[in-house]
Protein backbone atom coordinates (compact mmCIF):
# COMPACT_ATOMS: atom_id res chain seq x y z
CA UNK A 1 0.00 0.00 0.00
CA UNK A 2 1.50 3.12 -0.72
CA UNK A 3 0.24 7.21 -0.12
CA UNK A 4 -0.91 8.87 -3.25
CA UNK A 5 -2.20 12.17 -4.03
CA UNK A 6 -5.17 11.57 -6.93
CA UNK A 7 -7.43 13.71 -8.46
CA UNK A 8 -11.11 13.54 -6.78
CA UNK A 9 -13.12 15.56 -9.29
CA UNK A 10 -17.01 16.31 -8.73
CA UNK A 11 -19.98 13.77 -8.23
CA UNK A 12 -21.84 12.69 -11.26
CA UNK A 13 -25.37 11.11 -11.41
CA UNK A 14 -26.45 9.46 -7.89
CA UNK A 15 -23.09 10.15 -6.47
CA UNK A 16 -21.73 12.39 -3.51
CA UNK A 17 -18.39 13.64 -2.60
CA UNK A 18 -17.26 13.26 1.25
CA UNK A 19 -14.48 14.37 3.12
CA UNK A 20 -13.27 12.11 5.82
CA UNK A 21 -13.00 13.01 9.36
CA UNK A 22 -12.08 9.10 10.08
CA UNK A 23 -11.67 6.28 8.41
CA UNK A 24 -12.39 2.58 9.85
CA UNK A 25 -9.56 0.10 9.86
CA UNK A 26 -11.45 -3.98 9.36
CA UNK A 27 -10.16 -7.18 9.19
CA UNK A 28 -11.89 -7.13 5.53
CA UNK A 29 -9.56 -4.60 4.55
CA UNK A 30 -6.39 -7.44 5.33
CA UNK A 31 -8.56 -9.92 2.92
CA UNK A 32 -8.61 -7.47 0.68
CA UNK A 33 -4.84 -6.38 0.66
CA UNK A 34 -3.63 -9.77 0.59
CA UNK A 35 -5.71 -11.16 -2.57
CA UNK A 36 -8.11 -13.61 -0.11
CA UNK A 37 -10.92 -11.33 -1.78
CA UNK A 38 -9.71 -10.24 -4.83
CA UNK A 39 -9.80 -6.54 -6.00
CA UNK A 40 -9.05 -5.04 -9.56
CA UNK A 41 -5.54 -3.42 -9.70
CA UNK A 42 -4.53 -0.90 -8.98
CA UNK A 43 -7.41 -0.37 -6.08
CA UNK A 44 -7.96 1.55 -3.25
CA UNK A 45 -9.08 -0.08 -0.07
CA UNK A 46 -11.57 0.30 2.88
CA UNK A 47 -14.70 -0.31 3.56
CA UNK A 48 -15.78 2.35 6.32
CA UNK A 49 -15.57 6.00 7.13
CA UNK A 50 -17.62 8.89 8.16
CA UNK A 51 -17.00 12.91 7.28
CA UNK A 52 -19.07 15.56 5.67
CA UNK A 53 -20.84 15.84 2.64
CA UNK A 54 -18.89 18.10 0.62
CA UNK A 55 -21.09 18.04 -2.89
CA UNK A 56 -24.16 15.94 -4.28
CA UNK A 57 -24.54 14.96 -8.03
CA UNK A 58 -27.55 15.25 -10.08
CA UNK A 59 -30.71 12.74 -8.53
CA UNK A 60 -29.31 12.33 -4.97
CA UNK A 61 -32.27 13.57 -2.25
CA UNK A 62 -31.40 11.31 1.07
CA UNK A 63 -28.20 13.39 1.70
CA UNK A 64 -27.09 16.99 0.89
CA UNK A 65 -24.24 19.15 1.26
CA UNK A 66 -23.24 20.12 4.98
CA UNK A 67 -24.86 16.66 5.87
CA UNK A 68 -22.86 14.30 9.01
CA UNK A 69 -22.69 10.94 7.41
CA UNK A 70 -21.10 7.55 7.79
CA UNK A 71 -20.85 4.29 5.87
CA UNK A 72 -19.82 0.89 5.68
CA UNK A 73 -20.15 -0.46 2.12
CA UNK A 74 -18.29 -1.05 -1.31
CA UNK A 75 -17.01 -0.17 -3.36
CA UNK A 76 -13.80 0.23 -1.23
CA UNK A 77 -11.86 2.85 -1.26
CA UNK A 78 -12.50 4.75 2.37
CA UNK A 79 -8.56 5.15 2.78
CA UNK A 80 -8.62 8.42 1.30
CA UNK A 81 -9.44 12.03 2.63
CA UNK A 82 -11.99 12.84 -0.04
CA UNK A 83 -14.01 10.43 -1.93
CA UNK A 84 -17.07 9.91 -4.43
CA UNK A 85 -19.67 7.19 -3.65
CA UNK A 86 -23.38 5.85 -4.14
CA UNK A 87 -24.85 8.30 -2.13
CA UNK A 88 -27.31 5.62 -1.59
CA UNK A 89 -24.96 3.90 0.47
CA UNK A 90 -24.50 6.61 2.97
CA UNK A 91 -26.35 7.55 6.37
CA UNK A 92 -26.94 10.19 7.99
CA UNK A 93 -25.04 10.24 11.71
CA UNK A 94 -27.67 10.95 14.54
CA UNK A 95 -26.25 14.55 16.46
CA UNK A 96 -25.16 11.88 19.44
CA UNK A 97 -22.94 9.96 17.72
CA UNK A 98 -19.40 11.36 17.33
CA UNK A 99 -17.32 11.07 13.81
CA UNK A 100 -14.74 8.66 15.30
CA UNK A 101 -17.79 6.47 16.44
CA UNK A 102 -19.66 6.72 13.24
CA UNK A 103 -16.21 5.29 11.80
CA UNK A 104 -15.73 3.34 14.31
CA UNK A 105 -19.03 1.33 14.72
CA UNK A 106 -20.59 1.07 11.07
CA UNK A 107 -19.22 -2.42 9.56
CA UNK A 108 -18.89 -3.70 13.27
CA UNK A 109 -21.75 -2.59 14.64
CA UNK A 110 -24.18 -3.52 11.27
CA UNK A 111 -22.32 -6.98 11.05
CA UNK A 112 -23.37 -7.50 14.84
CA UNK A 113 -26.81 -6.38 13.66
CA UNK A 114 -27.62 -8.87 11.44
CA UNK A 115 -25.63 -11.87 13.15
CA UNK A 116 -27.48 -11.63 16.62
CA UNK A 117 -30.83 -10.52 15.35
CA UNK A 118 -31.17 -11.93 11.50
CA UNK A 119 -28.89 -15.05 10.79
CA UNK A 120 -29.19 -15.87 14.12
CA UNK A 121 -32.53 -14.16 16.59
CA UNK A 122 -30.94 -14.61 19.99
CA UNK A 123 -32.85 -15.17 22.52
CA UNK A 124 -33.38 -14.59 26.10
CA UNK A 125 -32.00 -17.33 28.04
CA UNK A 126 -29.67 -18.40 25.10
CA UNK A 127 -25.92 -19.01 25.83
CA UNK A 128 -23.81 -17.82 22.83
CA UNK A 129 -20.37 -18.23 21.72
CA UNK A 130 -18.75 -15.39 20.55
CA UNK A 131 -14.87 -16.35 18.35
CA UNK A 132 -12.31 -13.04 18.98
CA UNK A 133 -14.58 -11.66 21.64
CA UNK A 134 -12.24 -8.40 22.19
CA UNK A 135 -11.87 -7.51 18.31
CA UNK A 136 -14.03 -5.04 16.66
CA UNK A 137 -17.30 -7.27 16.18
CA UNK A 138 -16.69 -8.86 19.32
CA UNK A 139 -16.67 -6.58 21.69
CA UNK A 140 -19.84 -4.56 19.98
CA UNK A 141 -21.63 -8.51 20.42
CA UNK A 142 -20.98 -9.37 23.61
CA UNK A 143 -22.64 -5.89 25.11
CA UNK A 144 -25.19 -6.53 22.38
CA UNK A 145 -26.19 -9.98 22.96
CA UNK A 146 -26.24 -9.44 26.64
CA UNK A 147 -28.48 -6.79 26.16
CA UNK A 148 -30.39 -9.40 24.59
CA UNK A 149 -30.75 -11.33 27.56
CA UNK A 150 -27.99 -13.84 26.18
CA UNK A 151 -25.35 -15.74 28.38
CA UNK A 152 -21.98 -14.55 26.41
CA UNK A 153 -19.14 -17.00 26.41
CA UNK A 154 -15.89 -15.34 24.45
CA UNK A 155 -12.66 -16.86 22.93
CA UNK A 156 -9.56 -14.48 23.70
CA UNK A 157 -6.09 -14.62 23.35
CA UNK A 158 -4.66 -13.20 26.68
CA UNK A 159 -5.52 -12.32 30.08
CA UNK A 160 -5.72 -8.36 29.24
CA UNK A 161 -8.14 -9.34 26.29
CA UNK A 162 -9.88 -11.13 28.92
CA UNK A 163 -10.45 -8.65 31.18
CA UNK A 164 -11.58 -6.64 28.67
CA UNK A 165 -14.29 -8.82 26.75
CA UNK A 166 -15.64 -9.09 30.39
CA UNK A 167 -16.04 -5.29 31.05
CA UNK A 168 -18.24 -5.34 27.91
CA UNK A 169 -20.95 -8.03 28.85
CA UNK A 170 -18.85 -10.94 28.54
CA UNK A 171 -20.21 -13.80 31.30
CA UNK A 172 -17.22 -16.52 30.55
CA UNK A 173 -14.05 -16.05 28.73
CA UNK A 174 -11.63 -18.56 27.48
CA UNK A 175 -8.34 -18.07 26.55
CA UNK A 176 -7.93 -20.11 23.93
CA UNK A 177 -3.69 -20.07 23.86
CA UNK A 178 -4.03 -22.67 27.37
CA UNK A 179 -7.43 -23.78 27.24
CA UNK A 180 -9.43 -26.05 24.97
CA UNK A 181 -12.57 -23.96 24.20
CA UNK A 182 -14.67 -27.04 23.23
CA UNK A 183 -14.37 -28.48 26.55
CA UNK A 184 -14.53 -25.28 29.02
CA UNK A 185 -17.77 -24.63 26.57
CA UNK A 186 -19.09 -28.29 27.67
CA UNK A 187 -17.95 -27.42 31.58
CA UNK A 188 -20.33 -24.02 31.02
CA UNK A 189 -23.18 -25.20 29.96
CA UNK A 190 -23.31 -28.56 31.81
CA UNK A 191 -22.66 -30.61 28.83
CA UNK A 192 -25.98 -28.72 26.93
CA UNK A 193 -24.06 -27.07 24.26
CA UNK A 194 -25.19 -23.76 22.31
CA UNK A 195 -27.63 -22.68 19.98
CA UNK A 196 -25.07 -20.69 17.82
CA UNK A 197 -21.44 -19.90 17.46
CA UNK A 198 -20.09 -17.09 15.92
CA UNK A 199 -17.07 -17.37 14.43
CA UNK A 200 -14.73 -15.28 12.57
CA UNK A 201 -10.95 -16.59 13.08
CA UNK A 202 -11.75 -20.02 10.34
CA UNK A 203 -10.20 -22.59 9.76
CA UNK A 204 -8.20 -22.62 13.26
CA UNK A 205 -11.32 -22.73 15.14
CA UNK A 206 -14.26 -24.49 12.25
CA UNK A 207 -14.37 -27.81 13.94
CA UNK A 208 -13.78 -27.27 17.59
CA UNK A 209 -17.16 -24.43 16.74
CA UNK A 210 -19.05 -27.45 15.56
CA UNK A 211 -17.97 -29.92 18.56
CA UNK A 212 -19.70 -26.66 20.45
CA UNK A 213 -23.22 -27.07 18.89
CA UNK A 214 -26.36 -28.82 20.34
CA UNK A 215 -28.38 -31.06 17.80
CA UNK A 216 -29.42 -28.27 15.14
CA UNK A 217 -27.05 -25.69 15.97
CA UNK A 218 -26.28 -23.22 13.79
CA UNK A 219 -22.92 -22.51 12.83
CA UNK A 220 -22.15 -19.28 11.60
CA UNK A 221 -18.49 -18.29 10.10
CA UNK A 222 -18.40 -14.47 9.39
CA UNK A 223 -14.43 -14.29 9.21
CA UNK A 224 -11.37 -16.50 8.27
CA UNK A 225 -8.58 -14.07 10.50
CA UNK A 226 -6.49 -17.87 10.48
CA UNK A 227 -6.94 -18.07 7.04
CA UNK A 228 -10.04 -20.08 5.25
CA UNK A 229 -11.77 -22.76 6.15
CA UNK A 230 -10.70 -25.77 4.08
CA UNK A 231 -13.77 -27.62 2.17
CA UNK A 232 -15.02 -30.14 4.41
CA UNK A 233 -17.85 -33.18 3.73
CA UNK A 234 -21.24 -31.95 4.56
CA UNK A 235 -21.81 -35.70 7.01
CA UNK A 236 -19.72 -33.60 9.67
CA UNK A 237 -23.03 -31.66 10.09
CA UNK A 238 -24.78 -34.45 10.05
CA UNK A 239 -22.82 -36.61 12.53
CA UNK A 240 -23.07 -33.91 14.90
CA UNK A 241 -26.56 -33.60 14.96
CA UNK A 242 -28.18 -32.05 12.04
CA UNK A 243 -26.28 -28.65 12.27
CA UNK A 244 -27.01 -25.68 10.44
CA UNK A 245 -24.07 -23.86 8.99
CA UNK A 246 -23.77 -20.30 7.03
CA UNK A 247 -20.93 -17.57 5.66
CA UNK A 248 -23.02 -14.57 5.41
CA UNK A 249 -21.78 -11.34 4.97
CA UNK A 250 -22.99 -7.64 5.32
CA UNK A 251 -22.96 -6.35 1.67
CA UNK A 252 -25.86 -9.17 0.98
CA UNK A 253 -28.14 -8.19 4.55
CA UNK A 254 -27.84 -4.28 3.15
CA UNK A 255 -27.82 -4.76 -0.63
CA UNK A 256 -31.44 -2.78 -0.50
CA UNK A 257 -31.45 0.79 1.05
CA UNK A 258 -34.54 -0.43 3.09
CA UNK A 259 -32.49 -3.14 4.84
CA UNK A 260 -29.33 -0.65 5.27
CA UNK A 261 -30.85 1.93 6.73
CA UNK A 262 -33.59 -0.50 9.09
CA UNK A 263 -29.91 -2.09 10.25
CA UNK A 264 -28.34 1.35 10.55
CA UNK A 265 -30.98 2.86 12.83
CA UNK A 266 -30.82 -0.47 15.31
CA UNK A 267 -27.50 0.27 15.56
CA UNK A 268 -27.55 4.32 16.32
CA UNK A 269 -30.50 3.13 18.73
CA UNK A 270 -28.52 0.90 20.99
CA UNK A 271 -25.82 3.13 21.00
CA UNK A 272 -27.90 6.37 21.98
CA UNK A 273 -29.12 3.89 24.56
CA UNK A 274 -25.91 3.38 26.15
CA UNK A 275 -26.39 -0.29 25.73
CA UNK A 276 -23.78 -0.51 23.57
CA UNK A 277 -20.41 1.49 24.05
CA UNK A 278 -18.51 2.17 21.05
CA UNK A 279 -14.80 2.69 22.10
CA UNK A 280 -12.08 3.82 19.85
CA UNK A 281 -9.17 1.88 21.23
CA UNK A 282 -6.14 3.19 18.56
CA UNK A 283 -5.62 5.84 16.34
CA UNK A 284 -3.54 5.71 13.25
CA UNK A 285 -2.42 8.86 11.05
CA UNK A 286 -3.94 7.15 7.53
CA UNK A 287 -0.74 7.39 5.75
CA UNK A 288 0.58 5.13 8.20
CA UNK A 289 -1.79 2.19 7.41
CA UNK A 290 0.11 0.00 6.39
CA UNK A 291 1.20 -0.40 10.42
CA UNK A 292 -2.05 -0.17 11.72
CA UNK A 293 -2.74 -3.27 9.35
CA UNK A 294 0.70 -4.94 11.02
CA UNK A 295 -0.40 -4.56 14.42
CA UNK A 296 -3.76 -5.83 13.39
CA UNK A 297 -2.69 -8.66 11.80
CA UNK A 298 -0.39 -9.71 14.90
CA UNK A 299 -3.57 -9.48 16.89
CA UNK A 300 -1.79 -6.39 19.05
CA UNK A 301 -5.16 -4.32 18.44
CA UNK A 302 -8.54 -4.83 20.71
CA UNK A 303 -12.13 -3.33 19.97
CA UNK A 304 -12.70 -0.28 17.07
CA UNK A 305 -9.09 1.08 15.31
CA UNK A 306 -9.60 4.34 13.47
CA UNK A 307 -7.15 5.78 10.46
CA UNK A 308 -7.43 9.79 10.44
CA UNK A 309 -6.68 11.56 7.73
Amino acid sequence: MVWEDVEVGEPGAGQARVRHSACGLNYIDVYHRSGLYPLPMPSGIGMEGAGVVEAVGPGVTNVKKGDRVAYASAPVGAYAEVRIMAADRLLNLPDGISFDQGAAMMLQGMTTQYLLKRTYKVQPGDSVLIHAAAGGVGLIACQWAKALGATVIGTVGSDDKAALAKAHGCDHTIVYTRENFTERVKQITGGALLPVVYDSIGKDTFVGSLDCLRPMGMMVSFGNASGPIPPFDSSMLASRGSLFFTRPSLVHYTAKREDLVATAKDLFDIVLSGKVKIEVRQRYALKDAVQAHRDLEARKTTGSTLLIP
